[in-house]
């Protein structure tokens, strides 16, 4: 699926094609890829051993970088933190915790992701709650002028 990822110091966005992973245990950047756009990348105090899927420790060694950036797919944003890692063509991997947290709808025949459901820390979810607030108060206001109109002027307060 294609992202956007907003770098926090430059606001400079990027287009990347990120791969959806059920089996990854994480969310990662490649460390060309990193690099090559300058996104910043912080050391991160206990380094992660990487496992194959057999088991086996991979040769690329543990994650020691994270980057952090703003990442954006159909108006759903968000701010990830991705671990740096040699991940070969593949820019950017959105794996389990990532899957379980948002639950996107996914359309396995016409390739399509949707995401109908909106965690509360994500701004689409935020946006949308604000709408919601907005409309009722606006619901009451003309709740108020229609009692108004209805009610003797002595219950009004």
């Amino acid at each position: 699926m294609k992202v956007e990822l907003k770098k926090l110091e430059s606001y400079e966005g990027i287009a990347v094609k990120a791969l959806l992973d059920s089996g990854a245990t994480g969310l990662f950047i490649d460390t060309t890829f990193a690099k090559e756009k300058e996104f910043k990348m912080e050391r991160i105090k206990n380094p992660l051993l990487v496992k194959n899927v057999d088991g086996t420790v991979n040769v690329g060694g543990a994650i020691t970088y994270q980057v952090e950036c703003n990442m954006f797919f159909k108006g759903h944003v968000e701010r990830v933190k991705m671990d740096v890692y040699n991940l070969g063509k593949i820019e950017v991997i959105l794996g389990m915790p990532w899957l379980a947290a948002h639950n996107p709808e996914i359309d396995w025949e016409k390739r399509e992701v949707k995401m109908t459901r909106y965690l509360p820390i994500c701004g689409k979810k935020k946006q949308e709650e604000e709408k919601k607030k907005k409309v009722k108060r606006i619901k009451k206001d003309k709740d108020k002028k229609i009692l108004k109109r209805l009610m003797p002027k002595r219950f009004w307060k």
